[in-house]
């Protein structure tokens, strides 16, 4: 491709691939997403492949809340836990006592 050795200019940004070009066009392949571009000295229009910024911020909120779910559901478990262990811990100390 003539983007990586020369600079170039890019005349459409970076927006999602349609059904066809998905079929047509293998820069769609590895995101989804392409952008149009012209080649400075040799003048050609290629398609590069892009990330779209809106859809990454969309993934990123999507890990930190399952980030956070996941981190809430593990909290919740260990104070249960600690809670069935105090539990067992008390009922052992008062059957000594009863023992006596």
């Amino acid at each position: 491709p003539c983007w990586r050795v020369e600079q170039f200019v890019v005349a459409q940004e970076c927006s999602r691939c349609s059904g066809f070009q998905m079929k047509t066009i293998p820069a769609c392949g590895p995101t989804g997403f392409i952008e149009r571009i012209n080649c400075a000295s040799s003048h050609r229009d290629e398609y590069k492949s892009c990330r779209s910024a809106a859809l990454e911020a969309q993934r990123f909120w999507h890990f930190v809340g399952s980030a956070l779910g996941v981190a809430a559901a593990a909290a919740a478990l260990v104070v249960l836990r600690q809670r069935v262990l105090d539990r067992r811990a008390l009922e052992k100390v008062r059957k000594q006592i009863e023992s006596i």
